[in-house]
């Protein structure tokens, strides 16, 4: 079946991946919905703050109740939400920021060390 819903572009600035999202769809299924990978994936409601971004540009509507216990006030209004619980209302950017950003984006930031030589 065709996805007729309205798209907008979401960008994941670590990677510079970017997936079309639909209106009222929550950033974390639109990205699974196409076999991506950008956001790490937990429980998908909002319960383990595994997928915690922090939207950079654009805006997001929300889809559910944001846990406190993985995002406080102030990181709301810093930008931090779930990814599994907010949807694009137009085109943005995100920051992966959840507990498993480091190791997921380490290929990313490090260099390959050079094959040690064997004498």
């Amino acid at each position: 079946m065709f996805d007729f819903r309205p798209k907008v572009q979401v960008t994941i600035d670590q990677t510079g991946e970017s997936y079309p999202c639909a209106i009222g769809e929550s950033l974390l299924q639109g990205m699974l919905r196409l076999g991506r990978k950008g956001i790490p994936v937990g429980c998908v409601n909002g319960g383990c703050g595994v997928c915690k971004v922090k939207i950079v540009e654009g805006s997001t509507e929300i889809l559910g109740p944001v846990s406190r216990a993985h995002v406080t006030a102030e990181e709301e209004m810093q930008g931090y939400t779930l990814a599994c619980r907010v949807g694009p209302s137009c085109e943005l950017r995100l920051e992966v920021a959840g507990k498993m950003s480091k190791p997921f984006f380490k290929g990313y930031d490090a260099q390959a060390t050079p094959p040690a030589t064997i004498k």
